[in-house]
């Protein structure tokens, strides 16, 4: 093994560092109460309209969904409640805005470039390429964290504000903390992140399923049309528009696989790019991620639980996608293979170009290659993944459940 690899062998049976026995000892205890959690976001904005109150009812099922999960430790629980407190902070300081600047919700969000695609096939490298682009606005993750500020516009500079010095300080405490998460996913306070935040801010995503086992939620979301929600999402974007332009966005988040008629609803003019990845190592890289930082969240890692979990998840998501990809019109969809497009990245952000009729000119093109020089892959090292052993995966049983996929997408097998 290089000096640059990283294996994790203790998945299973996590050995604590001295940080993390800390961290979790440190944890406040938390009360799972809508009144609460509500209460808690009035008090750090001064504010109290909450706009429409539907999403109430889907706090309650967060809420009742993380009691219910009874492995989740003090961190893991203290975490997801303040989550909820962020989300409901940020819809009142939304609504807050709006009420005072009406404006906000005639703005028109112009031809965006929408990917959609599973975790871990390429989605965030793509978006953050395509961000390089100036003309294009994005979402970084000290503005997906906040979106919104206390009172006033965000300064221009993010050097400047205070948002971003509070991710960055956060990310900084959670990489010290968990050392190898980077090498898995970065997520430095610059770099884009999910619009899947968008939604956060009516209750409704999957976010939850990555920090928990909320199997209430994940079936009471199941049950639902996510469009009143992928509406309320581009009213956050509006926002976010007004606050600090260009109106044309590029944007990625992997529930869109899921979602691909809401999506199109929402956004009928946009450009859709679909990633596809062999889904077992989507598996075994997304689900590695995971059992990593459940050493934090969870008192006990159970690999079988997880392994269950996100196998029955990524399943969803590929169904929907093959079931709804062809309602996606042609001439504004393309379909990215995950070798190909690691093969010849250029040549795929062209062809990407093209269909959504945007020049690649001379000044995108240098901020392009500027990026891809100096976020090299496996920039914070090669985690090496191992499906059959560290979950006991039978990969080639698994391969055959996926069969529906691959019969429609010829995606390189990756684990063999």
């Amino acid at each position: 093994m290089t000096e640059n690899t990283i294996r994790i062998t203790d998945l299973n049976a996590p050995q604590l560092t001295d940080l993390q026995r800390q961290a979790i000892a440190a944890a406040p205890p938390v009360l799972m109460q809508e009144y609460i959690v509500l209460a808690a976001a009035q008090q750090a904005t001064g504010l109290s309209d909450f706009g429409s109150n539907d999403f109430r009812e889907r706090l309650r099922v967060w809420l009742l969904s993380f009691d219910e999960d009874t492995g989740l430790g003090p961190l893991g629980r203290a975490g997801l409640f303040g989550d909820a407190v962020r989300y409901a902070s940020s819809r009142l300081l939304l609504e807050d805005l709006i009420n005072r600047n009406p404006e906000i919700t005639s703005i028109v969000i112009d031809r965006p470039i929408i990917i959609a695609g599973l975790p871990r096939s390429g989605t965030t490298n793509l978006v953050n390429i395509l961000a390089a682009d100036e003309r294009l606005r994005s979402m970084p993750l000290w503005e997906a964290m906040q979106p919104i500020p206390a009172r006033g516009p965000a300064s221009t500079g993010t050097d400047e504000d205070p948002r971003f010095a509070a991710t960055k300080d956060v990310w900084s405490a959670f990489e010290s903390i968990l050392p190898l998460m980077p090498a898995m996913h970065e997520m430095a306070p610059d770099h884009v992140h999910e619009d899947i935040e968008l939604q956060a801010l009516d209750f409704s995503s999957y976010l939850p399923e990555w920090l928990s086992r909320p199997y209430r939620w994940r079936d009471y979301y199941y049950a639902h049309d996510q469009t009143p929600h992928y509406s309320y999402g581009k009213t956050v974007l509006q926002a976010l528009t007004w606050l600090r332009g260009p109106n044309r966005w590029v944007m990625k988040s992997p529930p869109h696989m899921e979602n691909l008629i809401p999506l199109h609803t929402t956004y009928p003019d946009a450009t859709y790019v679909i990633t596809h990845r062999d889904p077992l190592a989507v598996l075994q890289s997304a689900m590695t991620m995971i059992a990593y930082g459940d050493r934090m969240r969870r008192t006990r890692v159970d690999l079988k639980e997880l392994s269950n979990y996100w196998i029955e998840r990524i399943e969803r998501l590929l169904q929907a996608c093959v079931r709804d990809r062809d309602s996606l019109p042609n001439a504004q969809t393309i379909d990215v293979l995950f070798h190909e497009y690691m093969a010849e990245q250029k040549t795929t952000i062209q062809k990407i170009y093209a269909m959504a009729g945007l020049e690649l000119d001379a000044r995108a093109e240098r901020s392009i290659d500027h990026y891809l020089q100096t976020n090299p892959r496996g920039k914070h090292g090669k985690v090496i993944y191992d499906l059959a052993n560290d979950f006991g995966i039978n990969v080639p049983a698994l391969r055959e459940r996926f069969g529906f996929y691959y019969s429609r997408f010829p995606v390189k097998a990756e684990v063999l």
